[in-house]
């Protein structure tokens, strides 16, 4: 008798609640604002994120630096320093048109693992990639390991790789990227 009390109430309190709470659907105007003020909202947040050369290039080092990891950087940031940035954010001025700044962005994941890229510079206006920056390692038999700094431009297809320059890791294996 109990389980069928339950029940009986249960349903009851279900019949009475279903028709007092009548959500209010909103008017078609209304909707429309919402739209067109989501849509603002969302353009003015792309104007946000929009960089300078200089704000490409910070982020750029940053990119980098994320890619090698800690480990890595430690050992290697006085060379990245003098050597591969200012070649860079050589590439990423000649890529960017000046008047045009505000359209470009680096692209944010950098592959961990044994992955090549650290990151790309894309034109956001168009959605194409200008150029894709890579970081490779190579074992040269008596040397050691080498890592190898190149890019890829969209002029050649992403084939050849141009290069950036090589900075010496050590005759023992580096540890994997972002660790």
């Amino acid at each position: 008798m109990k389980i069928w009390l339950r029940k009986l109430f249960v349903s009851l309190v279900a019949v009475m609640t279903l028709g007092l709470y009548i959500p209010q659907a909103p008017l078609e105007s209304e909707a429309s604002d919402v739209e067109t003020a989501s849509e603002e909202t969302a353009f003015s947040d792309k104007l946000s994120q929009q960089l300078t050369v200089e704000d490409l290039t910070d982020k750029a080092k940053e990119q980098t630096f994320m890619k090698l990891g800690p480990r890595i950087k430690e050992k290697v940031e006085e060379d990245m320093v003098e050597i591969i940035f200012p070649e860079i954010e050589a590439v990423i001025e000649s890529c960017v048109d000046v008047g045009d700044v505000p359209v470009y962005e680096i692209s944010e994941s950098p592959a961990g693992g044994y992955g090549e890229k650290i990151f790309n510079l894309t034109n956001t206006r168009s959605g194409e990639e200008l150029a894709r920056f890579h970081v490779r390692r190579d074992l040269r038999p008596g040397e050691g390991y080498w890592f190898n700094f190149h890019y890829h431009v969209k002029e050649d297809g992403y084939e050849n790789h141009h290069p950036l320059g090589e900075i010496y890791w050590d005759k023992n294996t580096p540890p994997k990227w972002m660790s």
